[in-house]
């Protein structure tokens, strides 16, 4: 019997043949890469000299907070470790004293 699709392979479970679908449905071999060139991300805080984070800044924190409520990580915000941990922070306790939402509002 011939293969009848060339992307798909046998194998066996408990016994019983299975097809699955290869690991790349195209089948040439080809890996897709990262995303090249595009802007680097700056640190806003280290920008503009920010060295306190304050819970009570809602303006300054919104900007770190995704639209579904959730915080932002770093390799979109483009923050420092560092500042990321105070950001995270200052989130947290904001969300705690009710300045900010767990989640979005829906």
């Amino acid at each position: 019997m011939a293969e009848e699709h060339s992307n798909q392979r046998s194998q066996t479970f408990n016994g019983e043949r299975t097809n699955r679908p290869s690991r790349n449905p195209r089948g040439d071999g080809e890996r897709r890469g990262r995303r090249q060139g595009g802007r680097r991300r700056v640190d806003y805080l280290a920008v503009n000299h920010i060295d306190y984070v304050d819970y009570k800044d809602t303006e300054l924190l919104q900007r770190f907070i995704a639209d579904n409520g959730k915080i932002l990580p770093r390799r979109i915000t483009g923050t420092s470790s560092k500042n990321q941990r105070k950001i995270a922070t200052a989130i947290k306790r904001a969300r705690i004293m009710a300045l900010l939402p767990f989640v979005a509002n829906n």
